[in-house]
């Protein structure tokens, strides 16, 4: 029997104050998603800025992550790399750390083939006795773990119990359903088909709207855990243009700037080359909170 991760996963932005990770916001904000409802946590994943973060940066917030979570949610840490021995690395560390998981990205800009996947996830997971989840987003990496690639993974490494799909492929999630059995978690890496996907099998999303409505979206997943498949579509509907907000430019921009028109960050800090949201885009993002309540219109 795998390890279970379903439900509200938040993939967690990282606060910056003068060019530094703000440290005493990240403890508030991990303290809001905990007494919100969120199921889990994900500290540098893409929406967490993972990219622009040292490795020193990166250690620290998983490890504030995990401090101040204190084991009253699941923290599943982004580990993943282009560079397998790095990824290693990283995993290693998320375990020492205390992490219940770590989620891996597919190798990016390199392009390996389907076979160099197969053995980039399988080295990691015969390294490092965490959990795994597989991190499969081609629109990010110019690759696709394909379905059979991860059946065969998840045949030969126990220790690899689910993925985020960001293919924004319901077919292909389907495909993985049927291909990797009932005790693997399928999450969505798109919030904007979360509820599809749970509707065919799916088991939660690692959203980033959740760091906007962690309740709403909690209670959007738990409802379609447990089969009040009205609630679910009435939350799913109220929601979605919120989703769809969320990509006006590339995340975490908008995530972001939302979070500080909400008062919940001071300011929408960024490193290069991501920036603050374009000003043709700010009305139409401040209207859907406003119709959300979580603005003043």
């Amino acid at each position: 029997m795998r390890a279970t991760f379903q439900g509200s996963i938040v993939a967690l932005v990282t606060p910056f104050r003068g060019g530094k990770v703000d440290e005493a916001k990240l403890r508030e904000l991990v303290e809001w998603h905990v007494a919100s409802g969120t199921d889990g946590i994900v500290p540098c994943g893409t929406t967490g800025e993972s990219p622009t973060l040292s490795h020193d940066e990166h250690r620290r917030v998983v490890e504030l992550v995990i401090e101040t979570a204190r084991g009253r949610v699941a923290v599943i840490a982004g580990t993943g790399s282009n560079s397998t021995s790095e990824a290693i690395d990283l995993t290693s560390h998320a375990r020492k750390a205390g992490a219940t998981a770590a989620l891996v990205v597919n190798p990016y800009y390199n392009k390996p083939t389907q076979e160099g996947l197969y053995r980039h996830f399988r080295a990691v997971a015969e390294a490092v006795d965490i959990p795994i989840l597989v991190y499969n987003i081609a629109g990010r990496t110019a690759v696709n773990v394909e379905t059979d690639t991860l059946a065969r993974l998840v045949k030969d490494c126990p220790n690899i119990v689910g993925v985020k799909e960001a293919s924004g492929s319901l077919d292909q999630m389907t495909q993985v359903i049927l291909a990797c059995g009932p005790d693997f978690s399928v999450l969505s890496g798109d919030d904007n088909i979360t509820l599809p996907l749970m509707s065919v099998g799916g088991r939660g999303v690692i959203s980033v709207i959740a760091n906007l409505v962690p309740r709403e979206t909690a209670e959007m997943t738990h409802a379609a855990l447990a089969g009040d498949w009205k609630q679910a579509r009435e939350l799913h509907l109220k929601l979605f243009p919120l989703s769809r907000a969320m990509f006006l430019e590339t995340n975490p921009i908008p995530v972001k700037e939302a979070l500080a028109m909400m008062g919940k960050l001071a300011e929408p800090e960024f490193r290069l080359p991501m920036c603050r949201l374009a000003e043709a885009h700010r009305p139409r993002l401040r209207a859907v909170l406003a119709s959300l309540g979580l603005v003043k219109g």
